[in-house]
């Protein structure tokens, strides 16, 4: 098993202090980043979006609330699925109130959205004691507008901005991940932000923390190698 080597603490301090100028240049660069990202131009949303919510049809708008921004996280659950798929069950389930509540102070509200029938998500969530704001996209065109639903009988088969025909495999359509931001200004609502595939693993926190360790995420694209005995592949289901 190849581990860290070990050293003094002096030599163990003088390496943390080469890899935190590192950090802090990573940190600049991302600073940087999410400034380019706040700069992205929007898109002015049209269509009327009715989902089906607890309470019965609600549009886009009404899921804002009271605030100006809201993120949309794209449930793998599609209207035949008997459960959404394992690596989303594993982000709702690290999900927590408090983190929602946090958002709300900074004007950001948050919903997920599933093209499953609204009896299947209440059912779910219920049996998971789940109790965030969920939607059904089902009968819209919002999957299929935000590029979480592929549907080969429809020519839609981009995902992360370029086409993957074989996320299909033999299927005719199919559900994928991500993540949506919308911005409210008066009574417009605009498109500002999508993430997919690699895009949405830094939202997951046992990422983040696992990130920071000697070990890792313990997966087997990772470097160095040979740091565990067991590895695994990609695995946001946390389950192997």
């Amino acid at each position: 098993m190849s581990l860290p080597d070990v050293v003094s603490r002096e030599q163990w301090l003088e390496a943390r202090r080469q890899l935190l100028a590192r950090e802090k240049e990573a940190t600049r660069s991302r600073d940087a980043l999410n400034a380019d990202r706040r700069r992205l131009p929007m898109v002015a949303v049209d269509q009327e979006y009715v989902f089906e919510g607890p309470d019965g049809p609600v549009t886009l708008a009404d899921l804002f609330g009271d605030k100006r921004q809201l993120i949309v996280q794209h449930v793998m659950y599609g209207p035949d699925w008997e459960q959404p798929c394992p690596g989303c069950s594993a982000s709702l389930d690290a999900l927590s109130r408090g983190m929602l509540d946090q958002m709300g102070t900074r004007e950001t509200t948050f919903a997920l959205i599933a093209r499953a029938p609204y009896d299947k998500i209440a059912a779910l969530a219920k049996e998971r004691g789940w109790s965030f704001p969920w939607y059904s996209s089902f009968g819209s065109e919002f999957n299929y507008d935000y590029g979480v639903t592929l549907d080969a009988d429809r020519g839609l088969v981009d995902y992360n901005y370029r086409p993957i025909t074989q996320a299909l495999g033999d299927e005719r359509s199919t559900e994928l991940p991500g993540y949506s931001c919308f911005l409210r200004e008066g009574d417009q609502i605009f498109h500002t932000y999508s993430t997919y595939g690699r895009g949405t693993d830094t939202l997951v926190g046992a990422y983040a923390l696992l990130d920071l360790t000697a070990l890792g995420r313990q997966e087997d694209w990772e470097e160095p190698k040979g740091r565990v005995e067991a590895v695994r592949g990609g695995d946001p289901t946390f389950t192997s």
